[in-house]
């Protein structure tokens, strides 16, 4: 477990109420708002040594009708059907 140190931060109130309602949009705490921008910010830093956190990329969708995700076969059969109009 990491430990964790408490602090005190003077910050804009400007700024500090776009921080609250970022991340009250997005569902996440306005400290782990804070610890992910000082990561970013450390990790572009020259000579860091700082990895960013992995965020996968999702997408919003519904699975294709007929298809099982259980038949790999079937699977690859439609992988490599051309792509359907109007997609590439």
């Amino acid at each position: 477990m990491l430990s964790c140190m408490r602090t005190t931060i003077r910050l804009n109130d400007k700024l500090l109420r776009e921080l609250k309602q970022h991340a009250a949009k997005h569902g996440r705490t306005l400290t782990g708002v804070i610890e992910d921008a000082l990561r970013q910010f450390l990790a572009r830093a020259p000579g860091s040594t700082v990895v960013p956190p992995y965020r996968p990329l999702t997408f919003k969708g519904r699975l294709r009708a007929g298809v099982n995700l259980d038949d790999s076969a079937a699977l690859l059969d439609l992988m490599e059907e051309a792509p359907a109009p109007g997609r590439r």
